[in-house]
């Protein structure tokens, strides 16, 4: 279960001293062919770091023989010498790898104003190099986390033997698009850079684009999916977007429930809404209310603070037809004028939160995962750089 799963694919992680407690921290991935189509998708921010920009400019014609990632440090907004390191780090894998720098996606994640050692990273991805292997995605998953807890794997194996695998890191700054998150999807289909792009950004729009923990957005986002062609077999669009959303849609849930502090893993269900767009942006609007994500940490079911949260959307709703529904019990009946059950039979003791807001506007319906306000999240956010 890792992001070497798939044939044609060797990885690597190994600790380089970019992070001070010496545990891993520069990670590569390499698509050994016969083919390297690729697609990717990024943070939407309009500050980006500088591993961005330049993989923006890499994936233009659709093709990756690597990726290079490292924790430790952001390289984001240090100076002109951080689009430097940047570049110099593809130079490198290029040169290891027999490869184009054009063609080596980078990604960094950690700090961001900081500079990052260049010496150090690079030392880095030499020894990575050397421990490149078939077996070494565990390996890398593990150098790329942060305040994970966790390394975050998934794989899924079709019926005809082809395999879509993954990693991923994130537990904090997860809102979209895309979270905070990298994320190195591989696969050994048989596929174009368009098919590529069409599956990815289908797959990211229903999975890291509904999570949203804590309403902030990151500067590193990066989504990159290689495909390898090794296995010979050529799915259809159809097939292979399937196998790439269930993929994302199990890291997702990995980041979702590794969320910093987290207490309480929210499931905000919208249903009835006159059409996917406007149940989004409810279910978004509520799970970044502060005030019902501190009521659930503190077992309060109040749904009040949900009905106030879906009133600032301009999704299309008569307020006197909502209804509320806090783990299978419904506590609001047509917008608060009819009694519903008393709040006092919502049992949130548990970690998983589930609402169900129906709108009753029309056929669209939608999920946004997040998760609640805790002391731990403040405490672990409030230190982050000291």
């Amino acid at each position: 279960m890792s992001v070497t799963a798939a044939a044609g694919f060797r990885a690597a992680g190994v600790a380089a001293g970019l992070k001070p407690s010496g545990k891993p921290d520069v990670a590569l991935v390499v698509n050994d062919g016969p083919q390297h189509a690729a697609a990717a998708v990024f943070t939407s921010n309009r500050c980006k770091a500088n591993p961005v920009l330049w993989s923006e400019r890499t994936i233009a014609d659709g093709q990756l023989s690597a990726v290079v990632l490292n924790s430790g440090g952001a390289n984001c907004y240090n100076g002109p010498e951080g689009f430097q390191t940047t570049h110099a780090s593809a130079e490198l894998v290029a040169e290891l790898t027999g490869g184009q720098a054009f063609d080596v996606a980078v990604c960094s994640t950690g700090l961001i104003g900081q500079p990052l050692d260049r010496p150090l990273l690079e030392a880095g991805i030499r020894a990575a190099h050397t421990e490149l292997s078939p077996d070494g995605g565990p390996a890398a998953a593990t150098a790329i986390m942060t305040t994970d807890t966790v390394r975050k794997e998934a794989l899924v194996t079709s019926a005809d033997g082809w395999v879509v695998g993954g990693m991923a890191k994130g537990a904090g700054m997860l809102a979209p698009a895309l979270a905070t998150m990298l994320v190195v999807v591989t696969t050994d289909a048989v596929a174009d850079a368009a098919t590529l792009d069409q599956a990815l950004r289908a797959a990211t729009r229903t999975t890291f684009d509904r999570l949203d923990t804590d309403g902030c957005m990151s500067t590193n986002d990066t989504v990159a999916l290689l495909a390898s062609g090794a296995s010979g077999v050529q799915p259809t669009l159809d097939q292979l977007t399937a196998a790439v959303s269930a993929v994302c849609a199990d890291l997702a849930e990995q980041l979702w429930h590794d969320a910093e502090g987290a207490h309480h893993d929210i499931a905000i269900e919208i249903a009835g809404a006159a059409s996917e767009a406007d149940a989004v942006e409810v279910a978004r609007a509520v799970a970044r209310s502060n005030l019902f994500k501190a009521a659930i940490f503190g077992n309060d079911p109040n749904w009040g603070r949900v009905l106030a949260a879906v009133g600032t959307t301009q999704a299309a709703f008569e307020p006197e037809k909502i209804d509320i529904t806090m783990n299978g019990v419904k506590v609001c009946v047509a917008g608060g004028t009819q009694f519903g059950a008393p709040s006092t039979e919502v049992d949130l003791s548990g970690r998983d939160v589930h609402v169900l807001v129906e709108l009753n506007a029309g056929p669209a319906t939608a999920t946004v995962l997040t998760s609640d306000l805790t002391h731990d999240y403040v405490h672990e956010n409030s230190a982050y750089s000291t």
